[in-house]
């Protein structure tokens, strides 16, 4: 297989999870928040924590896909 070919598989996959995570985050958030806007601040807090935390796995995808590249 094609290193190149495989790190583009590698990205693929591993982008989808957090891409679907980071969505229905935020979107939850503007949920909450629409029927909360007083604690809009809390929210977008852990918000942004957890898309963090789900930003973290495509960058892991990310090196990896690196690794099968330059090895």
């Amino acid at each position: 297989m094609d290193p190149k070919f495989a790190a583009a598989l590698a990205m693929g996959i591993g982008s989808i999870g957090p891409a679907l995570g980071i969505g229905m985050a935020v979107a939850k958030a503007m949920e909450a928040i629409g029927r909360n806007p007083e604690s809009a601040g809390a929210i977008q807090g852990v918000m942004i924590v957890g898309i963090g935390l789900a930003e973290a796995v495509a960058i892991y995808a990310f090196v990896i896909a690196l690794a099968i590249i330059f090895t």
